[in-house]
């Protein structure tokens, strides 16, 4: 219910697909939203501000862009392969934008492989809800320490849901450093799996 509530406030629709669509690379993981529920808790302890600029890696439907968007008034970019699951964002993005005074140029959406995006030097706030395999996320990862180097800035990553092989390649051969833990209450007891981490690096 509270997913229904979130989206009709915001003018989208961002809920997971009733079937599954895997997509053609094994590289990628199928389409499944950041939980509302899971995001006010995240928020609840991580502070945002209007000047910092997110990318989320395998966007979807822009589920984490309209919600940073029309509560913090952050820039967001959505970075999503899946061409349906692009023009979903877009079409959500048309509906928000008719009902919101939000600034449309702080909010966007580029269909590409998240390997191939060109970080903006002025992106400093990196989403990962494990959307792609570890190959991928160390290849998205030096293109952003690559980035700090061009243009040196404090960058964090904020994982969710993160596979033991993020954490490993992210605390044994980066300069990235976990900075906060919040675990979802009432769910990562049973499952160590639900909880945001977020790592810092730069300046």
């Amino acid at each position: 219910m509270i997913d229904y509530k979130f989206d009709k406030l915001l003018h989208v629709r961002t809920g997971p697909e009733k079937k599954l669509s895997f997509p053609d690379s094994i590289q990628y993981n199928p389409y499944e939203p950041t939980p509302y529920h899971a995001l006010e808790t995240l928020f609840k302890h991580y502070v945002v501000s209007e000047q910092d600029q997110f990318v989320d890696y395998g966007c979807g439907k822009g589920r984490l862009n309209f919600y940073i968007h029309h509560f913090y008034r952050s820039s967001v970019k959505g970075i999503e392969m899946d061409e349906n699951f692009y023009q979903d964002s877009i079409v959500n993005l048309r509906n928000y934008l008719q009902h919101t005074n939000s600034g449309k140029d702080t909010i966007e959406f580029i269909c590409c492989l998240a390997e191939e995006y060109v970080i903006d030097p002025h992106d400093n706030r990196f989403y990962f809800f494990n959307p792609f395999s570890v190959q991928i996320f160390q290849k998205v990862i030096n293109r952003i320490l690559r980035s700090i180097e061009e243009s040196n800035r404090e960058v964090e990553l904020i994982l969710y849901y993160a596979h033991e092989d993020y954490v490993y390649f992210l605390e044994d051969k980066t300069i990235f450093e976990l900075e906060q833990e919040i675990r979802l209450p009432g769910l990562y007891e049973t499952n160590p799996y639900e909880r945001f981490l977020v790592y810092r690096a730069g300046n």
